[in-house]
């Protein structure tokens, strides 16, 4: 069972984010520092915008070095495996339907019904999505995200990324 976000969740999302943060459901997985990492959004803005990216990374260290990842030609990499490896691409496909039915469990939005995020099922769009849903659902869910998760290393390791109200 999942619960709405504590204000103090939504304070330190905001700091993460640089912004309010917007149509949060739930915190969908915890850094080991405490601090909310990904959050589950809502399908839908609060102005009516659709908003497929059900995992959304916060935490801006994590960011940071999948930026990186991004950066030195993973998503190419990645992408051209799914065309040469079918038991890839069927676990990347079974990851975006689980994508598509979280959404579903939040609410319908038909303006992007079958559209997951990240590229899924079939391009490498956005490691940060893949990560998102690989720590929100655990892994072995999203083998894509779990290879981004096993690339960052211990992010949280000099402590909580952004500052909160009980200084840490």
């Amino acid at each position: 069972m999942t619960t709405a976000p504590s204000d103090d969740d939504l304070d330190a999302v905001g700091r993460q984010l640089g912004r309010p943060a917007r149509a949060v459901h739930h915190v969908a997985h915890r850094c080991p520092c405490g601090l909310p990492d990904v959050v589950a959004t809502e399908p839908r803005l609060p102005d009516g915008t659709p908003f497929p990216t059900t995992f959304y990374l916060t935490c801006p260290r994590a960011a940071s070095r999948i930026g990186s990842l991004e950066g030195a030609g993973a998503m190419k990499e990645m992408e051209a495996r799914l065309g040469t490896d079918p038991t890839l691409a069927a676990a990347y496909a079974a990851a975006h339907a689980r994508y598509l039915a979280a959404r579903a469990e939040l609410g319908s939005v038909p303006e992007i019904e079958g559209i997951s995020a990240g590229g899924m099922p079939d391009r490498v769009k956005c490691l940060h999505v893949l990560a998102g849903q690989a720590l929100a659902e655990g892994r072995g869910v999203n083998p894509l995200g779990d290879e981004v998760l096993d690339e960052l290393g211990a992010w949280w390791a000099a402590g909580p990324c952004v500052e909160t109200d009980d200084g840490g």
